[in-house]
């Protein structure tokens, strides 16, 4: 029996995440709120993280990891001095140093070595796959493995001019705002300066603002986020609009000209209407290919 053809809605929601929430609670939620159970999503936010969340609807479920590549900027406040074995301050303290001579203009020094393409070695509660273990369900076992340094991109990375006021006696606390590549750990930055600093830190709020062009502006609550098109939702990447007959013919799943497509991809295809058409690709060959054809709305 063939497949019954995909009827339900598709596109993108940029929802706020709101703390306490996984990312799955989001997409749990988003299944009743759009009334389907194809949702997914982009670019995991710890339970006690808040901000930009991108929902694949339908369709845009297969676009997700469009959305993972771009880039993401964060606003986080790390505490100095003290270390926890998540980097966060959902953690257990494990270390405890004394930072009080520390200035923000050390911070500031310091910070500019996290800057570029850099390697981190991912903490143990994140998603990494180790022997097919997650690495947070073998922090949650009690077990620490070893972990090898990936590298990452951190294209900015601004400190604030001056610490984030505490009560009197507690640790400094400095706030930082970065725009990173995709697989950048914000937690293990703020543990990375503590380090470098000849202490420790880790993170007590963490904000992201932004995923591409999907700001915190245009994210709302899962209640009430609204569907965006396919083609707004990949709008970060060059487009090409075709004609009604290459339409037809990349529905079919015929590749373009080398010269119609230019840079390095990925390149958004549109019809004359502005509806996607499909998403094309340079692979490792250099040869330019279809990553998602869209099929033509019935009717």
């Amino acid at each position: 029996m063939a497949k019954k053809p995909y009827d339900g809605p598709s596109g993108f929601a940029v929802v706020d995440k709101e703390v306490g929430w996984t990312s799955h609670d989001v997409v749990a939620k988003a299944r009743g709120v759009f009334g389907t159970r194809k949702v997914g999503h982009s670019g995991t936010l710890d339970p006690g993280a808040t901000g930009v969340l991108v929902l694949g609807i339908g369709r845009g479920t297969r676009l997700l990891r469009f959305i993972t590549d771009l880039e993401k900027t964060y606003v986080a406040e790390a505490v100095l001095g003290v270390e926890t074995d998540s980097l966060d301050a959902d953690g257990t303290v494990t270390f405890n140093h004394d930072m009080s001579g520390v200035t923000v203009d050390d911070v500031q020094r310091v910070a500019t070595q996290f800057v570029g393409d850099i390697e981190q070695i991912p903490p143990m509660v994140s998603a990494i796959k180790i022997d097919g273990k997650r690495l947070h369900q073998l922090a949650r076992e009690g077990t620490t493995v070893e972990r090898k340094p990936r590298p990452v991109t951190v294209h900015e990375l601004t400190v604030d001019p001056s610490f984030v006021e505490t009560t009197p006696g507690e640790p400094h606390v400095f706030r930082f705002t970065t725009r990173c590549g995709s697989g950048t750990y914000i937690r293990t930055i703020g543990a990375d300066i503590g380090a470098a600093l000849g202490g420790g830190a880790h993170l007590r709020y963490l904000r992201r603002t932004a995923i591409g062009r999907h700001t915190q502006d245009h994210a709302a609550q899962v209640e009430g986020a609204t569907i965006i098109s396919l083609a707004d939702g990949l709008a970060d990447y060059p487009s090409v609009t075709l004609d009604d007959d290459t339409v037809k013919r990349v529905r079919n799943g015929q590749r373009l000209s080398q010269n119609m497509l230019t840079g390095d991809g990925p390149w958004v295809l549109l019809d004359s209407a502005g509806a996607l058409v499909a998403v094309h690709e340079r692979v490792e060959s250099g040869k330019i290919k279809p990553a998602v054809v869209i099929p033509e709305e019935p009717g």
